[in-house]
This record gives structure tokens, C-alpha cells and sequence, in this order.
């Protein structure tokens, strides 16, 4: 006796109220954390290209506002990859492995 084919298995899953719950999780988190990056990253673009006396003010020795804002960048996407995965253990992840033993039949 064979089960439903995959094809219904995972419309099934896609039209399900877990499925939906986890992908509006995902999107409440990813949406307004990917605008706000954009956000920063073109203000320092646009700090970098119109702004050349404020981005040229020494801070330290010869480091500028310029250089902070470039590192802050990369300072910034690490805390949002740890914010992420921080939003993805807690959120994310207990509904995904529920739907997932749901397909996959287990019964633990």
C-alpha cells in the first residue's frame, strides 16, 4: 500500500497553519532587518560620496569617521547573522521540526 504522492504530500504541508505561522515568522524577522540594512548601507554610501568633510574628521590618530562607519558594516552583519539565529532557535526551529516529523511519520 503506498502513501500520498510527494507532490500532495507538500501542497498539503504549504496550505497548512503551521507552515503559514513559520513563514510569517520568517518574513517579520527578515523584511524589516533587510530594510535596515539597506538603510545603513546607503547612508554610508551616501555619507562616503556627499559628506567627505564629516566622513575625513579624525577621530583617533588617523582613524576617521569614514573608517569607523566601514568597519561598523561588518560589525553590524554579524549581529545580525547572531540575531538571526538567536530568531531561528526560538522561533523557527521548534515549528520546522514539528512539520517536519509530521511528514516524515515520525511518532517520538
Amino acid at each position: 500500500m503506498t502513501g500520498p504522492s510527494e507532490p500532495d504530500v507538500w501542497s498539503e504541508v504549504h496550505s497548512s497553519a503551521e507552515f503559514v505561522a513559520l513563514r510569517r515568522r520568517l518574513r517579520t524577522f527578515v523584511f524589516p532587518m533587510t530594510g535596515l540594512f539597506l538603510a545603513w548601507y546607503l547612508l554610508y554610501i551616501l555619507l562616503a560620496d556627499y559628506a567627505h568633510g564629516f566622513m575625513s574628521i579624525k577621530l583617533v590618530g588617523n582613524i576617521n569617521i569614514g573608517l569607523v562607519f566601514g568597519l561598523l558594516q561588518f560589525v553590524s552583519t554579524f549581529v545580525i547573522t547572531a540575531l538571526y539565529v538567536r530568531h531561528a532557535n526560538r522561533n523557527l526551529d521548534p515549528i520546522a521540526s514539528k512539520i517536519r516529523s509530521e511528514v516524515e511519520g515520525d511518532t517520538e
